[in-house]
C-alpha cells in the first residue's frame, strides 16, 4: 500500500526565542521487508542557521537544527511517500517464557536492535509494582511469548480509556495506569513495562497511522497525530513482533514506522531546548492518505 503523509508542526512563541537547538524524529524508515521510503522532505521556516541529518544509535533517521536569531514561531513541514508492504504479527510459533530467558542469557550481540537494550529501566519506563503485578496476573510461563503480547494488549485495551485531555507528555505511565485512561503513548510505556517486569523484552515505536472517518463523514485533512505502539522480542526463532495496544491488533498494513526506541526520549518527534520567556504553543497535524483516494 502506498501512502503520501504530511506533518506540520509549529511553535509559537510569546516573545521572541534567542536561539534554540532541535532533534526532530519525523522521517518515516525504510526496513526490509516492511516498508519502503519512496521519497522524503522536511521543510524548517524560519530557514536554521545549521541542519544536520543522520542516523541514530537505533538506526533511526534523525535531523538536528540550531536557530541562532531570534524568532516568533517555528514552523516543520513533512513530506513523505512510503510503500508499506508486510505485518509485524509472529509468522512462527515463539518461545515460552523460561526458554525466552535462556536465549537472553546466551545473546551477546549489542548492535542496535538487541534486545538487551530492551530490558532495563528506561526514563518513561521504569519499574511500577501495579503494572507488574497486574500483567503477571494475565499469563503463565506455559504461553509463547507472541500469545502474552496478544493478550496482554488485549487486555490492556478493554480496561484503558482513551482520553487525548487525561494526560500530558509527562504525565507518569503509573498515573495513566491507576486512573485507566490515556494516550497511545500510556498504552504504550504500560504496556512496555509490563513486558519487561515478565522479563521480555519491550520498546517504543513511534510513527502514522491511518484511520477511517466515521461512516458518511468526509476524512478531515490535518485530523490526525503521529501514533505510538510497541516492540517486543520473541525469541531468536520470532525476532521483534509489534503490537498497537490502543487499537488491539498486531501493527500492519496502516501502521507506518518512523522511529524504534526504549521509550518516547529516544524518539520524541522533536526535543530540544529553546532560549526565551514567557508561554508558547504548539500545533500538530498529521495527514495520512492512501495514494489514488
Amino acid at each position: 500500500m502506498l501512502y503520501d503523509i504530511k506533518l506540520v508542526i509549529d511553535y509559537t512563541f510569546q516573545t521572541p526565542a534567542a536561539g534554540a537547538r532541535q532533534i526532530l524524529h519525523a522521517m518515516p524508515a525504510t526496513l526490509p521487508g516492511r516498508q519502503r521510503l519512496i521519497a522524503g522532505s522536511i521543510e524548517i521556516d524560519p530557514q536554521p542557521a545549521m541542519r544536520r541529518d543522520r542516523d541514530d544509535f537505533f538506526g533511526n533517521r534523525l535531523t538536528e537544527l540550531a536557530f541562532n536569531e531570534p524568532h516568533n514561531n517555528i514552523e516543520i513541514t513533512l513530506k513523505a511517500r512510503v510503500e508499506v508492504t508486510g505485518s509485524t504479527a509472529a509468522r512462527s510459533a515463539s518461545v515460552e517464557l523460561r526458554e525466552l530467558a535462556r536465549s537472553l542469557e546466551a545473546e551477546t550481540d549489542l548492535g542496535a536492535r538487541s534486545p538487551l537494550h530492551f530490558l532495563a529501566a528506561s526514563p518513561y519506563a521504569g519499574p511500577d509494582h501495579a503494572i507488574a503485578k497486574w500483567a503477571r496476573a494475565q499469563v503463565s510461563d506455559g504461553q509463547a511469548c507472541a500469545k502474552i503480547v496478544a493478550d496482554l494488549g488485549q487486555s490492556l485495551h478493554g480496561e484503558m480509556r482513551f482520553d487525548a485531555e487525561a494526560t500530558t507528555v509527562d504525565t507518569p505511565a503509573a498515573e495513566a495506569f491507576a486512573a485507566r485512561h490515556g494516550v497511545c503513548q500510556d498504552f504504550t510505556h504500560i504496556m512496555i513495562i509490563a513486558l519487561r517486569s515478565l522479563g521480555i523484552p519491550a520498546g517504543y515505536v513511534s510513527g502514522y497511522l491511518r484511520t477511517l472517518p466515521p461512516p458518511g463523514q468526509e476524512r478531515l485533512e490535518g485530523a490526525d497525530a503521529m501514533h505510538a505502539w510497541v516492540s517486543a522480542w520473541c525469541g531468536p526463532g520470532v525476532g521483534w513482533v509489534e503490537y498497537d495496544p490502543t487499537n488491539a491488533t498486531f501493527a500492519a498494513g496502516h501502521h507506518i514506522v518512523v522511529a524504534h526506541g526504549r521509550d518516547y526520549a529516544d524518539v520524541a518527534p522533536v526535543r530540544g531546548a529553546i532560549r526565551t520567556a514567557g508561554t508558547q504553543t504548539s500545533n500538530q497535524s498529521v495527514d495520512v492518505v492512501p495514494v489514488g483516494e
